[in-house]
């Protein structure tokens, strides 16, 4: 049984995504004797998008704060892909929102990270808004296809896909626009403030946008992270193997 019963868990994900990428994760988590997690949706990602909202690294940073702010006690937060990110920007900047921190993107804090295929389309002018609408505008089964081909488990790919549209396709060129090197080399330079909160970074062999295995292990221990590996697992190892992830996730909240 776990042993923190009072801290919440705080599960945040990323792209193309919705909540629902941490479906099978949070039954598991159940199964396990924990509270359910509280799923916060970044504002394009499941969730309305405010007036004048720019979509920028910092402005996701920021909305994340304002969320944990408004919980009222440090939580152990778990980001996966761009929620990952948001997870160590707030380590880095807001440690007393947090009791623990969870990342499975620390890699994209290394100085030679470079941004994969395609982050690089999105980020360039004209090609970007061609290859979003690829992603956005085909029917529900093309997008399923889509997320299935790239490692998501079909049934939270069919939850998901009908969400991914032109808000969300506006949020993804803004967001990795605003993060196009060297701004996330500039913010990596602060890791070591992390370390100020216990952090895990999970490490799913066969993610390949996540940077490379030593990109991602010299990041963890910059950021004093314990490390993680769920062999055989990619991008979306929530989806594939939940009770493993679940059973990361317990040990690494007992050990605090």
């Amino acid at each position: 049984m776990p042993t923190d019963q009072v801290t919440p868990v705080v599960l945040v994900h990323g792209n193309p995504e919705t909540t629902a990428v941490w479906d099978l994760l949070v039954e598991q988590l159940v199964a396990q004797g924990h509270d359910k997690p509280i799923c916060l949706s970044p504002p394009g990602f499941g969730a309305p998008v405010p007036a004048g909202w720019g979509a920028t690294i910092g402005e996701y940073r920021d909305w994340l704060v304002a969320e944990l702010e408004g919980l009222g006690r440090p939580v152990h937060l778990v980001g996966h892909d761009w929620g990952g990110g948001h997870a160590v920007n707030v380590a880095m900047t807001r440690p007393d929102l947090l009791r623990s921190w969870c990342s499975d993107v620390i890699g994209l804090f290394d100085p030679d990270y470079v941004w994969h295929e395609l982050a690089q389309g999105w980020q360039s002018p004209e090609d970007g808004e061609a290859a979003v609408a690829r992603l956005v505008q085909p029917q529900t089964e093309e997008k399923v296809s889509f997320l299935v081909d790239r490692g998501m488990d079909r049934s939270i790919a069919e939850r998901i896909a009908p969400a991914m549209d032109d808000v969300m396709g506006g949020c993804i060129l803004r967001l990795y626009r605003s993060a196009a090197q060297p701004v996330m080399a500039e913010l990596g330079a602060g890791l070591e403030a992390a370390a100020a909160r216990p952090g895990l970074a999970i490490l799913a062999s066969e993610d390949l946008v996540a940077g490379t295995d030593e990109q991602r292990r010299r990041s963890s221990a910059r950021a004093g992270a314990r490390v993680e590996v769920l062999d055989g697992l990619g991008h979306w190892w929530m989806t594939r193997d939940p009770e493993r992830g679940a059973a990361v996730l317990s040990r690494f909240w007992a050990s605090l």
